[in-house]
């Protein structure tokens, strides 16, 4: 099709996912915990600041919730080298199809886009050197919703009707969405912003308390997760204030 970034960058010698031997048994540095829940304004999409190497913590200030364009997100559980180039790729595709044909890349578009490049990364992937398990959000114009959509290391694509979750933190945090949207006072997407933020910021918590790969909260070197929320206006941070304010009054609550 016309506006084909991906075609361009081929007929320009680039080759994305080229595995490294995995046989070298060197440790790729893994990213973890990140989760995705419908509110009531839109999708909050969270992660950790954590990054390990093996049983190593090789850094605690990794976003692992990076904007492509105004619209979505991918918040990313995998190698963070090969996840942060497929975002600058997905970056310049969809603002490359933006120029080319002036109009944005539907929503359904921006899905293929994200798969594709999973599907040219799976060698990668099954070598060990380059798994990404993400998940997508976005706001979709077309039918006027917020939207969020989860891979396997494959391509494959799935739609969540309420919430996804990826990483090494991810059986905790899904038993309790599950419980929360099935038994709580109300299900997830009736959440107003600050109720939903601190659910985000309790789930984390939870998975750092039972996974040693997922980084809590680090109130000395005022280290909070990554929280962005997507609405009809688009994408907006939740600044470490706030997050400092909410953690310490519904999560700590300390008095």
């Amino acid at each position: 099709m016309q506006g084909d970034f991906f075609q361009l960058l081929k007929e320009q010698g680039y080759q994305f996912g080229n595995p490294v031997a995995a046989a070298a048994g060197i440790e790729v540095p893994t990213a973890t915990t990140i989760l995705a829940l419908k509110y009531r304004d839109g999708v909050l999409v969270a992660g950790d600041r954590r990054a390990t190497a093996g049983n190593m913590v090789m850094y605690d200030r990794t976003d692992k919730v990076l904007e492509i364009d105004r619209y979505s997100v991918m918040a990313i559980a995998g190698v963070p080298a090969t996840a942060y180039e497929m975002v600058r790729v997905l970056e310049h595709s969809f603002k490359y199809y933006r120029r080319t044909q002036l109009q944005e890349l539907s929503f359904e578009g921006k899905l293929r886009a994200v798969s594709k490049l999973l599907k040219e990364n799976v060698p990668a992937a099954l070598a060990g050197t380059g798994a990404v398990v993400p998940v997508f959000a976005g706001y979709d114009h077309e039918q006027g919703a917020a939207k969020i959509y989860f891979y396997d290391i494959l391509g494959a694509e799935f739609e969540a009707v309420e919430y996804a979750v990826s990483g090494s933190g991810s059986p905790t945090i899904r038993g309790i969405l599950h419980y929360q949207n099935t038994w709580g006072p109300q299900p997830l997407a009736a959440l107003p912003e600050e109720q939903a933020t601190v659910q985000a910021l309790r789930l984390l918590s939870s998975a750092a308390e039972f996974d040693s790969a997922t980084g809590g909260v680090n109130r000395e070197l005022n280290l909070y997760p990554v929280v962005k929320l997507i609405t009809q206006a688009g994408v907006r941070v939740i600044a470490d204030g706030d997050l400092k304010r909410l953690y310490e009054q519904d999560v700590l609550r300390v008095r």
